[in-house]
Parts: structure tokens; sequence; C-alpha cells
């Protein structure tokens, strides 16, 4: 027990050290995850070379003209567009826990995810496009996963924008895109099919340096904004009476977060496809190490959440050499299991 004003300081010194060093293992821990992974592949380079590579290309002092493009051109827009995919995804993760009040709350749950499969599948079977050009999978994917955050607006609207007013719609219009979905599936020849099916279980293979740029903005954007409203997400973690006698309205901060969270990912998966359970999964395990001050879990968040997709991506790559599995495929697999004890192992309740 902290009885002087010395004691207090230092036991709360102690107290943002831990979070600190959390966010910092992680980071750490990924610059090492993205130079292994620079390794991988038919093409041997090794993990010092590899960031001599990166160095010498920055520099403009290419030693090895092959090397160099394997490095720059195949694999070094892979790892980036995963650790975007790890930000992203886990600080809206974060975001939409703490506003929907629920701890199976992700970036998913609006219906984000199955507005952009609806999207992506009419684009590749249909061959219907919002924008005809070569990016009209990804436009099209975008602009259906939108939709149902936009049918969540019109009814908070109409109704008094609750969580569970909020999650009921997006699950309600993230069957209807499913079942859509699913009828134009069963129109498709197996080419497209494999194709649909490709998008839709996530993967980075198709990252290159023409779309990180929009990605990075996106993603960039997005989290920067629901970083600054994590004072207000802290307020209103303690209800919404509490948060209106402080000035903020509850409801109108929900949608603002549904807005943002909206475009953070629909600005991720229209590029990678449907990569699961990192939303669900990195903030619960921040939350073990950090708690739920979202001014320390939403970073926290982030970085475990790039880790877990690096080294997803890693093992996708590595697993059943030379064969890929993607890596939507194992987040599922990694996040279930570990999610599951996490569950298990939590002796009380961290809300």
């Amino acid at each position: 027990m902290y009885t002087t004003r010395e004691d207090v300081s230092l036991g709360y010194g102690k107290y943002l050290w831990k979070k600190r060093m959390f966010i910092i293992v992680c980071v750490v821990i990924s610059i090492l995850i993205a130079g292994y992974a620079v390794t991988v592949g038919s093409y041997p380079i090794g993990f010092f070379e590899s960031y001599q590579i990166i160095i010498n290309h920055i520099l403009g002092n290419v030693t090895d003209a092959t090397k160099d493009l394997i490095v720059w051109e195949s694999r070094l827009p892979r790892i980036i567009a995963g650790a975007l995919v790890g930000v992203g995804l886990s600080i809206a993760g974060a975001t939409m826990q703490s506003t929907m009040k629920n701890p199976l709350a992700d970036p998913y749950t609006t219906g984000i995810s199955s507005g952009a499969s609806f999207g992506a599948t009419i684009a590749i079977i249909l061959g219907i496009t919002v924008v005809g050009s070569s990016y009209g999978v990804v436009i099209n994917a975008f602009i259906f996963s939108l939709i149902p955050a936009a049918v969540i607006i019109v009814i908070s609207g109409l109704r008094k924008a609750s969580p569970t007013v909020m999650i009921l719609s997006g699950i309600a219009v993230m069957y209807v895109f499913n079942a859509l979905t699913t009828v134009i599936m069963l129109m498709a020849n197996p080419e497209d099919l494999a194709a649909v099916y490709n998008w839709q279980v996530g993967t980075l293979a198709k990252s290159k340096w023409e779309t990180l740029p929009v990605m990075a903005a996106v993603t960039l954007i997005g989290s920067v904004v629901l970083v600054t409203l994590s004072n207000k997400l802290n307020i209103l973690a303690t209800g919404d009476e509490s948060a209106k006698s402080l000035g903020i309205d509850a409801n109108k901060l929900r949608l603002f977060c549904l807005v943002v969270v909206s475009f953070l990912a629909a600005g991720i998966v229209s590029f990678t496809g449907v990569i699961g359970f990192v939303g669900l999964v990195a903030p619960h395990v921040a939350r073990i190490f950090i708690g739920s001050d979202n001014r320390y879990l939403l970073p926290a968040s982030a970085a475990f959440g790039v880790a877990l997709v690096l080294i997803s991506d890693v093992i996708g790559r590595t697993v059943i050499y030379p064969a890929v599995l993607q890596v939507g495929v194992v987040t599922a697999f990694l996040g279930g299991p570990l999610f599951l004890y996490l569950l298990v192992k939590q002796r009380k309740e961290a809300w």
C-alpha cells in the first residue's frame, strides 16, 4: 500500500512501464519476424543480408540486382501489407469492443466482411464492377463493404443507437449479403469459384507497391482518429449516463466510431480479402497485459496485431512448402484456440 507521494509516483511509473514494455516487445518481435519473412521463399536470402539489401536499395547502392528484385518487389510489399492489416484491424477491433461493450465485437461485426465478399463475388463471377479497371474487384469490395455500415446508421437514426441495435442490424445485413453471395457462387464456373474462395479467406500474396499507398493512408488516418478518441472511449466505457454528464453524446460517438471503423476495415479488406480473428484476438491479448485503458490498449493491440499477422503469414508460407496456406486460414487456426485458451485462463472479468 502506497503511503507517500513518492510511493504513489513510483507505483504509477511501474504501471506505465509495464504497458510500454508490452508495446516495445511486440514491436521488436514484429521487426525480427519481418526480417525473417524476407528470407522465406524459393530463393535463399540470409536474415541479416535481407536488412542489408533493403538499406542498399534505399541508399541506391544495389549490389545484387536479382536479390534486390526479389526482396523489394516481391517480399517486402507483402510484409508491409501484413503490418498494415495488423494495425488497422486490431485498432478497429479494440474500438468496436469498447464502443459496443461486447468482448465478441470485431471490425466485421457490422457486416463489412459480408458486404465486401458480395462486391468481390459479383466482380469476379459476373464481371459487374462499379468502375471498369484493373482494380474493379477492389473498388467493388470497398463500396459494397460500406453498405452494411450505411444501413446500421440509418436504422440507428430511426431508433436509439444502442450497442444492441447496431450489432443486431449488422448481423441481419450480414446474413442477407451472405445469402446473395451464395446464390451467385452457385452459378460460377470452377475457376471463378476458386478465385472467390481465395479472396474470401484473405491473402497478402497480391500486395504490390501500387496498392500500399492507399492501404497506408486509410490505416494511418483511421488509426490516428480512433487513437485521438481514446479518452472519450474510456469515458463511454463508464456508461452512457456518465458520459452524458461529462458532455459526451454516447450515441453520436458510437456512430462516428462506426463510420471510422467501417472505412478503416473496408480499406484493408478490399485489398487483402477477409482476414479474420485479428481484430478479435489482438485486443483481448493486449487487454490482459495493458488493461482496458484505451490510451494504451489501442497502440498495444496494433503492435500485437502486426506480430500476429506476420507470424501467420510466415507459417502459411512454410508449413506446407512449396504450397502456400492463405494468411486468413492461419490466423483462424491460431486465433481460435488462442481465444478459447484466454477465455478459460482468465479468471476475472477485465471489462
